[in-house]
């Protein structure tokens, strides 16, 4: 899945006012971890995630595979932080970021 450079800019937007809703420490993803960011993806849509590991290389391949876990797509990342969105068309207005706006 692939979102245009607008689409990416307009959640990007979106996410500036947005605050982690799950944190990845310093021993990786866990299963825990994995199902928490699809339970948030599938109620919010677009999430932030706080990355505390150490090493950058280490935090760029946690974001990686967690996307890839999740099948969401990475719209950015600053710091630790990544600003993380998988559409869900069943999604309530009122809990989604996206379709709140």
């Amino acid at each position: 899945m692939s979102i245009s450079s607008e689409k990416k800019r307009h959640y990007r937007s979106l996410g500036h006012k947005l605050k982690p809703v799950v944190m990845v420490a310093g021993n990786g993803l866990s299963d825990g971890v994995v199902e928490e960011t699809l339970r948030a993806l599938h109620d919010h849509e677009l999430i932030k995630v706080k990355f505390a590991v150490g090493d950058r290389e280490v935090k760029k391949e946690a974001i990686a595979e967690l996307c890839n876990q999740t099948q969401a797509e990475l719209i950015q990342t600053i710091g630790n932080i990544a600003l993380i969105y998988k559409e869900n068309k069943e999604a309530k207005p009122n809990l989604s970021n996206v379709k709140s706006f």
